[in-house]
């Protein structure tokens, strides 16, 4: 009796999964083995039936593109400029904001409204910040009587211009996933701090910086993978450039693919892109695993 109430169970389980089971198998298992299988063609996007077997060349050359690794750099500049400095920030401002004052709310809401507006729509407004002529970035500068400068027209700055609307754009939901994980540490340790004489910076780093760890891993590990995948703000703010200084692998994937209809080049570096992002993670997970466990 108690076996077969364990397997109706096990199938009431399995039906309910079944929904989620078969989009997930539907819009992401296969459609990533059929990028695997066109990374194997020189695929012709119009006429399927022209393409042509090559094995593993796509990949070849794309190891030895120059663009390929110009990519590789560009899109490691954009994370470590973007990831480190947001979780950072984003944790000082969630242990602001987890203090009481008046205005609470409308201060916490003003930090995570950017993170639920659309990338397009509010990149498109950056434009005219960012603009060199009257856009307010650059007015403010004068203001403090400061070198002006191109942000997304310059070489030099379009990369950091992109970094800065980013932070703008994620930082909210860095902090929610901060003040929820400061909300599980007991006050009673701070408490216990405080009375044997340790200051606020001791507090932080001997005490809720370390309970703080595990909450770091995730977010450490979601922000990193967006950055890698990153390219609507790249597609709205710079189209890549100028002079390619912000084509990273994704934007150069979207290039290949849907520009130049280089589709089996673009699944081989969809597929290195993967390859990058699992490394990157299980680096991660296992560096931080004994700190945040």
């Amino acid at each position: 009796m108690t076996h077969r109430r364990t397997q109706t169970e096990a199938l009431h389980a399995y039906l309910y999964l079944s929904p989620s089971a078969l989009i997930f198998l539907a819009f992401t298992l296969l459609p990533a083995f059929y990028v695997l299988y066109i990374g194997l063609f020189n695929w012709n996007f119009l006429n399927t039936s022209m393409s042509k077997f090559i094995g593993f060349s796509n990949y070849a050359a794309l190891l030895k593109s120059h663009d390929f690794w110009h990519s590789l750099i560009a899109t490691f500049y954009f994370v470590l400029g973007s990831v480190p400095t947001g979780i950072f920030a984003a944790l000082f401002i969630a242990l602001l904001l987890m203090r009481p004052f008046r205005g609470l709310g409308l201060v916490r809401l003003m930090f995570f409204a950017p993170y639920v507006t659309p990338v397009v729509s509010t990149s498109i407004v950056w434009l005219w910040l960012f603009n060199p002529q009257f856009g307010l970035f650059n007015e403010i500068l004068h203001f403090l009587q400061l070198p002006q400068i191109g942000w997304v027209q310059s070489a030099r700055w379009a990369m950091p211009s992109v970094i800065l609307y980013t932070l703008w754009h994620t930082m909210g939901f860095n902090i929610i996933i901060f003040m929820a994980g400061l909300t599980t540490i007991p006050s009673e340790l701070g408490e216990a701090a405080r009375i044997d004489g340790a200051s606020a910076w001791q507090e932080f780093w001997h005490v809720t910086w370390p309970l703080l760890a595990p909450t770091t891993l995730f977010v450490t590990v979601i922000n990193t993978i967006g950055a890698l995948q990153a390219f609507t703000q790249f597609f709205t703010l710079t189209n890549g450039g100028p002079a390619g200084s912000t084509t990273t692998a994704s934007f150069l994937l979207f290039q290949q693919a849907f520009v130049f209809y280089h589709t089996g080049y673009a699944a081989a570096l969809a597929v290195f892109i993967f390859i990058i992002i699992a490394a990157l993670t299980l680096v991660q997970m296992r560096v931080s695993r004994s700190e945040a466990y």
